[in-house]
Parts: C-alpha cells; sequence; structure tokens
C-alpha cells in the first residue's frame, strides 16, 4: 500500500519500519521538550499523511518508552481518518515517577495504518439476544 508523506519539516527522517515486518512506522518529534510526571503534551511530528479511503492511522506508543519511562499515548491509539491533511501530532502522557527530556528527531511513537469497515447504523426498539447479553467490564470472570 502506498502513504503519500508529506515531511513538513524536511530536517527530521522519513518515518520508516525500525525492522522489516514491523506492523508501524517510527514518528519523531520536531521539538526538544520534557515531560514531567503526570504531565501531558501535544508534540508534532513534522509530517502529514494522506490515508488512503477504507483506510485508518493508528498513532500508538512505543512499547520500550512505555515500559522504560511509562511514557505511552494519551488517547492510545489516536485517529488519523482518511480525510485528515494536517501534521501528525502526537498526545503524550508521562505516567513515570521521573522526568523524561526528548530531543528532537527522538522517536515518540508509532503510526499504523489499517482496514476500517464503514458502518452504516440503523436503530432498533430492541437488539437481538446473544449468550453473552449485556454483561460487561470482567463479566466473564477473568
Amino acid at each position: 500500500m502506498q502513504i503519500s508523506v508529506q515531511r513538513l519539516d524536511r530536517e527530521l527522517p522519513m518515518p520508516t519500519h525500525s525492522h522489516e515486518g514491523d506492523a508501524g512506522v517510527d514518528l519523531y518529534t520536531s521539538i526538544d521538550f520534557k515531560l514531567q510526571s503526570g504531565e501531558r503534551r501535544l508534540v508534532p511530528a513534522g509530517v502529514a499523511v494522506a490515508i488512503p479511503k477504507g483506510y485508518v492511522g493508528l498513532v500508538c506508543p512505543r512499547s520500550g518508552m512505555a515500559v522504560k519511562h511509562g511514557i505511552t499515548v494519551v488517547n492510545g491509539p489516536g485517529v488519523v481518518d482518511s480525510g485528515y491533511r494536517g501534521e501528525l501530532k502526537v498526545a503524550l502522557i508521562n505516567q513515570g515517577a521521573e522526568t523524561v527530556s526528548f530531543e528532537r528527531g527522538d522517536r515518540i511513537a508509532q503510526l499504523l495504518v489499517v482496514p476500517v469497515a464503514v458502518q452504516e447504523l440503523t436503530e432498533v426498539a430492541e437488539l437481538p439476544t446473544s449468550d453473552r447479553g449485556d454483561g460487561g467490564f470482567g463479566s466473564t470472570g477473568r
């Protein structure tokens, strides 16, 4: 699948897969910043993309940053709709105990592009029954 990428900050690397077969491409910060413990920040990634119709971009945390420093994506995954053409920005939060510093060009998140089903919603007076019913939030006993 071809994805058109506009590099808004030409000094940053092109989003790339770190390894062959990786699901997502790395996104980089275009600014230096620090995240205090508990702090949230919207971080520009220096690129805009054209996600094809029928697909969605998912901005996901980097697992190493999450485990080592408690850095994750607040609205993870963030959604990039196929019609959006603005700069990608990543809503990061520091859930760790220490302040974490980032330098321009550091990897901050990953972008996955996946197919999405177009939903057609129909209002009904009552839903059909199922084995599960309306039990949720741990209702399976696990």
